[in-house]
């Protein structure tokens, strides 16, 4: 090993000293912090946090995600403790009732001891650090962000346990589709519903004994309303509106949707060092959730001794979810583990807060918990519960009350916070071992080390229904209970494959040898297109770069038009429109540009037109009616083999298809013209096709201010079902879901590391990292996601020194 001449050592030194000295630098003295720490901001609005101790390094965290934050952080924690009344007026009352039913109120000394040794000082840290920067905010107002400034109201300070007992910002999982199950067995059959929403592994929805599958038309209400996000406009916050006005604040679906085709999901796969053109391992991760200003997820580095990670989480939550801390790299999907059921109870007439239990009247729980209303008298939030969970819906007329039981009430389920127990791993047995209690989001984590080692483990709290599948709403009177939870063992996982590689989408990812039928952990899935593609990308790579990863988390390639590409390439048409259509798309890539026509057209075609007559053609009227938009995986299938959906007769099956594809495809190119011209030259799917990440101000303010609140619109290239997920609202193709940060990690070359986390790093509309990495995400490019100190100060734009106040 060749050594430094001490020369050139004094040249460096003096070089990092004079960009040391040249970079802006703010001093701050923070009461709670116990030795001087430091915060170094690069000049992407990366935070690199260095503190003498673990407990200072969570402390500062929590500070750090105020100072850039603080607004967000302070609007998840009042939407979820049901306190939004308090600021915004009582409109928000039954958003805030409804989310108070889904707190958790079990044992806290259960909860905190489930995530492990230390959790509860962790969380304390954490809101500590939060509250000294609300107190630093109070005595210099002129900091407070602007929207506590608009709206009129200060940041509330924290207690550690609102880290936890929070939980209704987690990915739900299948309580909306028994609703959507039932109702399609109601007008029609249980089988009808396989073309809303197919099963996998294969099975077959039973309906359960003594249930009556037609529910109340606005049963999931108050479960919407817990779990939505918050929405702010002038007339929520008039002085006019009074509780009774609920529909202000409530985010309405997509009507034309399937929620199982708009579900939240992901992008991950680890490379082994023999695959790898590095030769070490590779760990890449897109999350795909919805877009806002600022975004969901915050990139942070948290150094301390004997703690050294960086990459993202959610800004509300200590410890980091998605990065590497050195030693390991992890990322996380959706792994689709069903959590949730539906309870149905017969009231007693005479007592409607008893229901029938095992042949006995059981009386519910009932909670009168007081409700501050800005300028009004408290109210008071009437909570009930069953044994199961918490009531969100009661059909006087019928004597029937509808309760929720979900796995994220259970101690130890609130979303992510388990990290700050896998981050510490350095070692595939340690990390597997951390991943056993795992509660939720239910997840698919790939790990990768800096010995070579690759693997797959999955996590969450798993149900055991002795008699029952968790497909259908069940009755409350004891016959369907869980039996308590399979163990994190029982789920399967995968170290070294020989393949060398290993990826997941939010797929169907069960081994063929694993016992489904028995366990049971779910059977709605995501459409397994964005796995496809990427398999089959990572298959034919002889070695896989980091440059390979990057391009594969924006590949742009619709695995779905090529599929119906190749249905069409046979046919051909009399009718003007169709022909046209039929010529567009028999050109092409299937690669979905902003600046196309096709995807503009194929796009059209799928969400408008063909589901909607492939549903008509193969389904009773009733069956029909009672859903949105099919399942893209069944349509496809369906359509590839015709028979016996389309008839029973093969030819007659097939020309029954062939007549839905090619009368759907004329009328969606008739819609194009309409939409964009009869110029088909001048079609372009990014005029249709946008993202706009909404600030949540921006229904309140003047136009100018909207523009600076809000990112967007941008022309959107991309589609639902590509690795680079852009899933759409029908109604008018606003982009919904999909990548707003990326991350590609060079396992043990650590500075080697890339990100984007669109729109920006900070909060604050007039920093500039606001909107500073909008483009880059766009433009699929990304920063390099820095580790060591030395390239660190190399990069730093801003330096904040804290140092503990005098006692």
């Amino acid at each position: 090993m060749t050594r430094m001449k001490p020369l050139v050592v004094l040249a460096l030194l003096a070089a990092a000293q004079a960009a040391q000295a040249a970079t802006p630098q703010d001093t701050l003295t923070v009461p709670g912090l116990q030795q001087r720490a430091e915060i170094l901001v690069d000049r992407w609005g990366v935070p690199h946090i260095y503190a003498a101790s673990e407990r200072d390094a969570f402390f500062m965290q929590g500070f750090n995600a105020a100072r850039d934050r603080l607004f967000q952080i302070d609007l998840w924690r009042r939407r979820g403790l049901g306190q939004l009344s308090e600021v915004f007026g009582p409109a928000y009352l039954a958003q805030d009732r409804a989310t108070r039913l889904f707190l958790y109120r079990g044992d806290m000394k259960r909860e905190w001891a489930s995530y492990g040794p230390g959790s509860e000082d962790v969380a304390q840290a954490f809101v500590e650090g939060i509250n000294a920067y609300i107190d630093h905010v109070s005595l210099h107002q002129e900091q407070l962000p602007y929207e506590f400034r608009q709206l009129g109201y200060l940041p509330a300070r924290w207690q550690a346990e609102d880290v936890v007992r929070i939980r209704s910002h987690g990915l739900t999982r299948n309580l909306q589709s028994e609703v959507a199950r039932a109702r399609v067995a109601c007008a029609a059959d249980l089988k009808s519903d396989e073309v809303r929403s197919g099963l996998t592994p294969p099975w077959t929805a039973q309906m359960p004994e003594g249930l009556d599958p037609c529910l109340p038309k606005d049963l999931l209400q108050v479960f919407t309303l817990a779990t939505q996000g918050v929405r702010i406009t002038r007339e929520s916050l008039s002085a006019a509106a009074t509780a009774r006005d609920s529909q202000l604040v409530r985010m309405e679906p997509d009507p034309l949707a399937n929620p199982e085709e708009t579900m939240e999901g992901s992008n991950n796969w680890v490379v082994a060092p023999a695959k790898s053109a590095t030769g070490r391992a590779i760990m890449a991760n897109d999350p795909h959730r919805a877009y806002s200003a600022p975004s969901l997820r915050y990139i942070a580095h948290i150094s301390a001794p004997g703690l050294d990670v960086i990459g993202a989480g959610e800004p509300a939550l200590p410890g980091i979810s998605i990065g590497h801390n050195g030693s390991i790299a992890f990322g996380l999907t959706i792994f689709n583990i069903d959590q949730e059921d539906l309870y149905v109870y017969q009231l007693n007439p005479e007592h409607p807060d008893q229901y029938l239990y095992q042949g006995k009247w059981e009386a519910m729980r009932v909670l009168h918990e007081p409700v501050r209303i800005k300028n009004g008298a408290p109210a008071v939030a009437d909570l009930m519960f069953t044994r199961h969970g918490p009531v969100i819906y009661v059909d006087q007329a019928k004597n029937r009350a509808y309760a929720v039981r979900s796995g994220w009430l259970e101690p130890g389920m609130s979303p992510y916070f388990g990290s700050i127990a896998y981050m510490r791993a350095r070692d595939f047995k340690h990390f597997k071992q951390s991943m056993l209690n795992w509660g939720a989001p239910t997840e698919n984590q790939v790990y990768a080390d800096v010995k070579g080692n690759i693997g797959w483990v999955p996590g969450g709290l798993a149900p055991k229904r002795p008699n029952w599948d968790g497909l259908m709403p069940v009755p409350g009177d004891g016959r369907y209970e869980w039996a308590g939870f399979w163990r994190g063992d029982q789920l399967p996982s995968t170290y070294n494959p020989k393949q060398g590689w290993f990826a997941s989408a939010n797929q169907m990812n069960l081994p063929p040898d694993y016992p489904y039928r028995e366990r049971k952990l779910g059977f709605e899935w995501t459409n397994n297109s964005r796995f496809t593609r990427i398999s089959e990308v990572l298959a034919s790579l002889p070695k896989v770069s980091l440059q390979d990863s990057m391009r594969l988390q924006n590949d742009d390639l619709a695995i779905p038009a090529r599929r119906l590409a190749a249905l069409l390439k046979p046919l051909s048409s009399e009718d003007a429109n169709t022909r046209a259509a039929l010529a567009i798309l028999g050109h092409w890539d299937y690669v979905e540009r902003a600046d196309a026509a096709q995807p503009a057209l194929y796009e059209v075609w799928l969400s408008r037109h063909l589901g909607r007559a492939f549903k008509n053609a193969v389904l009773s009227k009733a069956a029909a009616d009672a859903m949105g938009a099919p399942d893209t995986a069944v349509l496809l299938d369906t359509l590839e083999q015709p028979s016996p959906a389309f008839g029973v007769d093969p030819a007659q099956a097939r020309a029954r298809r062939d007549q839905v594809l090619l009368e759907s495809l004329g009328q969606a190119y008739a819609e194009m013209v309409k939409l964009q011209g009869a110029d088909a030259s001048q079609w372009q799917w990014g005029k249709l096709h946008h993202n706009l990440m909404a600030h949540p101000l921006a229904d309140v303010v003047d136009e100018a201010t909207r523009k600076k609140l809000n990112v967007g619109p941008l022309p959107k290239h991309g589609g639902a079902y590509s690795p680079n997920q852009s899933t759409y609202r029908v109604n008018d193709f606003r982009q919904t879901n999909g990548p707003s940060f990326r991350v590609v990690v060079d396992v043990g070359r650590w500075d080697n590391s890339w990100a984007v986390n669109s729109p920006g790093q900070s909060g604050d509309p007039d920093s500039p990292h606001y909107r500073d990495l909008a483009d880059k995400w766009l433009k699929g490019e990304y920063f390099p996601l820095l580790y060591s100190r030395a390239a660190i100060e190399k990069v730093t734009e801003r330096r904040i020194v804290l140092q503990p106040a005098k006692q």
